[in-house]
């Protein structure tokens, strides 16, 4: 897992990909295809930002331990080959917590209602990396066989595909 945190805090400009602005602040669509370094990904001919996956763990055990989220987003992380920015746990009075991964490919993010063992997760990524080993990653750290996945191909059609 490669950390991104030094970096993002040297305030230096990163290279991010984004497409050019015009002067209206609109984004310009003139870039080529071949110009662009965007991470896009490309499944045959559909082109799309990335894979944004609706995760629910149900009948989940340690959701109320801040150190278990976090270790269980490092080693999402890790399995996804996804680079950490920064990350953040917030407990909540009586129970619950909430935490966000802001990864250099997009974020994970969680609530957690542990007084009924449910957790509802968030995992976006562009590039190279792979959310879909979140999944297993997130059983195994909550002891649950029930997790639940839904799936939405972020950015598809926006731009047209690579040949």
């Amino acid at each position: 897992m490669k950390d991104l945190g030094a970096v993002a805090r040297s305030g230096k400009p990163q290279r991010t990909g984004a497409p050019s602005t015009a002067t209206d602040g609109t984004a310009s669509r003139a870039v080529r295809a071949t110009d662009r370094v965007d991470h896009f990904a490309q499944d045959g001919t559909t082109l799309f930002a990335g894979t944004h996956l609706i995760i629910e763990v149900v009948g989940g055990k340690g959701l109320d331990r801040e150190d278990r989220i976090r270790a269980a987003f490092q080693d999402c992380i890790a399995a996804c080959g996804a680079t950490l920015v920064h990350m953040h746990v917030h407990r909540f009075s009586p129970h619950g917590l909430s935490g966000v991964a802001v990864l250099a490919e997009s974020h994970i993010t969680v609530h957690t209602w542990p007084e009924i063992g449910y957790g509802a997760f968030d995992v976006f990524m562009c590039g190279d990396a792979d959310p879909w080993q979140t999944v297993g990653v997130l059983a195994r750290a909550f002891e649950t066989d029930d997790v639940r996945v839904r799936a939405l191909r972020r950015g598809e059609d926006v731009l047209p595909a690579r040949s």
